[in-house]
């Protein structure tokens, strides 16, 4: 049988896995709606759920597929996050949770969701600029809460490098 915190270690995989494959999906439509609207710029008017480029298109085709990419940048790097989750929830062993190889995969997600961030203030500062260019375009920023999740794993990290020193060090006493 098993114990309340295995089913929900197995619950936040399945989580995980649906993040995971919900983020591609939403890239890839978008990739696929700014494929159509280089073709067709009425496109650009519905790009994705709403998502109204079509005075970017009209003003810049470069500005506009930059801010396509930056998008798809931001959620494909989310997406990429989701998958370290994965890896890491299927590596942890509930008998001997804290070792070098979580710890470390979990500095690395809090490294790259630091850099989901940076990305994404770029973002903002490249869509507040156009605001102030192209007319009608929708505000459509990322918020910067990516900084508090890449503290916040950060801190788990660093609780799990001392778990692990704490454990060698009852290994060698016992």
């Amino acid at each position: 049988m098993k114990t309340r915190t295995e089913n929900i270690l197995t619950v936040m995989n399945i989580l995980a896995w649906v993040a995971f494959v919900g983020l591609m999906i939403k890239a890839g439509a978008i990739l696929v709606s700014f494929g159509v609207s280089c073709v067709n710029p009425e496109a650009a008017r519905n790009l994705y759920k709403g998502m109204n480029l079509y005075n970017l298109e009209q003003y810049s085709m470069a500005h506009y597929t930059l801010s396509v990419l930056f998008k798809v940048a931001i959620i494909i790097m989310e997406s990429y996050t989701a998958y370290q989750v994965i890896k890491v929830l299927s590596k942890i062993k509930l008998v001997n949770p804290f070792n070098m190889e979580i710890s470390n995969a979990l500095e690395k997600i809090s490294y790259f969701i630091l850099g989901i961030w940076v990305t994404a203030m770029v973002y903002n500062v490249h869509v507040g600029w156009l605001m102030k260019n192209v007319t009608g375009l929708q505000e459509n920023f990322i918020p910067g809460d990516f900084i508090f999740m890449a503290g916040v794993v950060f801190v788990i990290a660093q609780i799990f490098k001392k778990g692990v020193e704490i454990q060698a060090e009852n290994e060698l006493t016992v």
